[in-house]
């Protein structure tokens, strides 16, 4: 595996491992050195050509080496491990990667211990309800936005905030429905700008793609929203995941870790080179439907074998030239010749094939041409993990097994800290205020849930548990009642969607303290120069 992918094991530190590296980067440097003296040599070599390459059909470039997380901008994806080795001081040297593991908790060895990381890991990455009201205010703001423009229309939620799969950084998918003749992108654009929801950098209008959306990053709390007009295809999939969740029990779980596996290499999304969420979550349900032994299913502690069996099918033994992904009725494996007679438009199935389950001959992963280095980083896992919970690898027990595949960065968890601190005592006034110390008590010891049973969002976990102690992510620290006051200032701030949880109704009827006013620019300027400075003191 690449070690800007990977990263190195704590059984591999050592002069071989020293020796290997200062191979591959000579290796790296003598490439980069040929390519630029190619480049030197023949000044035609960057000449664009006079015919139409072949990799290029219909506009459609079939290169699948896609994978480049350089593409990404600086900061864009918060939980990138990409370069880890070269980067292991600042992405996880503070608090180490792994801080779902429980201190002074004795974890089993093998395909046990790592069941038990993954009840863990899903407790800890599952939202707060401070997270879930402030991405719920987030919705109602541009709800509340959408509807002064067109009375008519109708928002909806879709998505993994609709289905509750979605983690800390996930982005917020809406859709919009109305009539309109032409898709009122670029007017919603400026409407947003206007209403002083997002900054007009933060938002892209992507217009000619193949499902056009408006890109924004909320101005106040750093969540990240696609609204597209239309699509009701996507709310009808997030109920059908919803009945699928209830079925299948584990598929929270595994769906949870599978996306931020794939999440920290930047194979989320299909720009990236990944693949969606929606497919890979049909990729889960369609290994849950036909798994040879169904009964492992129902078993209490097989987590890790169903996580480490996923790995293997998907990442060795899964023919994706020939076969597609069906799962409704039931499930099955059809062949790609098969589907293709019923899809239209003269395509052909993709290198993932997964059938919609709700709108037939559509292919679901058409738009992953990138999908074989998904194939190659789940061959990865099942390697790795693998050898993890080997009987004869006890001794690495005290190492964390699914830390070996997954890592939870520092920048993630000073963005739940800031959250936390930032709209906790509003939401929760009469909750203690958490401590800001440098030194963090260690979170209580998180009991696992049963397998059987779904999340109740009423019983989040405490974020005393995050061990984080970051100032605040950009710009946002100097004025946090300037933040208070506008996302509370929707007259939608208490419509929290039904059925997800009810905000807590204070013991006694008291008047709430008013937010404080902005404070004036001389103030702020102020401010951040004493949060600079007391900063830059040496500890």
């Amino acid at each position: 595996m690449d070690p800007y992918v990977g990263w190195y094991q704590p059984e591999q530190e050592g002069p071989a491992k020293r020796l290997w590296l200062r191979i591959w980067e000579t290796q790296s440097e003598t490439d980069k050195m040929n390519l630029k003296n190619l480049e030197n040599s023949n000044p035609n070599v960057n000449k664009a050509p006079d015919f139409i390459p072949l990799s290029e059909v219909n506009g459609e470039s079939r290169n699948n080496n896609y994978f480049n997380p350089t593409r990404r901008k600086a900061n864009d994806n918060r939980a990138s491990t990409f370069n880890l080795n070269q980067n292991h001081d600042a992405l996880i040297g503070e608090y180490g990667g792994c801080p779902w593991r429980v201190p002074n908790y004795n974890y089993k060895p093998g395909i046990l211990g790592l069941h038990e990381e993954i009840e863990h890991f899903y407790m800890y990455m599952s939202p707060s309800e401070t997270e879930h009201l402030v991405r719920s205010t987030v919705v109602n703001r541009i709800r509340g936005a959408i509807l002064s423009l067109w009375p008519q229309a109708r928002v909806e939620v879709f998505g993994s905030f609709r289905t509750g799969l979605y983690l800390p950084t996930s982005d917020i998918d809406l859709v919009v429905i109305g009539q309109w003749e032409k898709l009122p992108l670029w007017t919603l654009e400026r409407e947003l700008v206007v209403q002083d929801i997002a900054e007009k950098e933060s938002i892209k209008v992507l217009e000619k793609a193949t499902v056009p959306i408006v890109k924004m990053t909320d101005k106040y709390s750093d969540v990240k929203v696609d609204i597209s007009f239309n699509m009701s295809s996507g709310v009808k999939s997030a109920e059908l995941i919803k009945q699928f969740k209830d079925k299948y029990p584990v598929l929270s779980r595994l769906v949870m870790v599978l996306k931020q596996f794939l999440l920290q290499r930047d194979l989320n999304e299909v720009f990236t080179g990944g693949i969606s969420s929606y497919s890979l979550i049909l990729m889960c349900i369609s290994f849950l439907q036909l798994h040879p032994r169904p009964e492992r299913l129902r078993q209490p502690h097989n987590l890790g074998v169903l996580l480490v069996e996923f790995f293997e099918l998907y990442g060795r033994k899964f023919n994706y030239v020939k076969t597609a992904i069906r799962v409704k009725n039931g499930g099955s494996y059809v062949a790609k010749d098969e589907l293709q007679k019923e899809m239209s438009d003269g395509h052909r199935p993709s290198l993932l094939c997964i059938e919609d389950p709700l709108t037939p001959g559509n292919d679901i992963g058409r738009s992953s041409y990138g999908a074989i280095q998904v194939k190659r980083a789940f061959d990865y896992g099942f390697v790795v993990l693998q050898r993890a919970v080997a009987p004869h690898c006890a001794l690495l027990a005290r190492h964390s097994v699914l830390g070996r595949v997954l890592r939870v960065t520092d920048h993630v968890l000073q963005y739940r800290r800031w959250v936390r601190d930032t709209f906790e005592p509003f939401f929760f006034p009469r909750r203690a205020p958490a401590g800001r110390s440098r030194s963090p008590s260690p979170p209580p010891t998180p009991t696992p849930s049963p397998s059987g049973s779904e999340r109740d969002w009423s019983d989040a976990p405490p974020l005393s548990a995050l061990q984080c102690s970051s100032p605040t992510p950009r710009r946002v620290s100097a004025h946090q009642s300037l933040i208070i006051h506008h996302i509370t200032s929707d007259s939608h701030f208490n419509n929290i969607p039904s059925g997800v949880m009810a905000r807590p109704q204070p013991r006694a009827a008291r008047p709430r303290r008013a937010p404080a006013s902005p404070p004036a620019p001389r103030a702020r300027a102020d401010a951040r120069h004493r949060k600079r400075r007391h900063f830059a003191q040496p500890r």
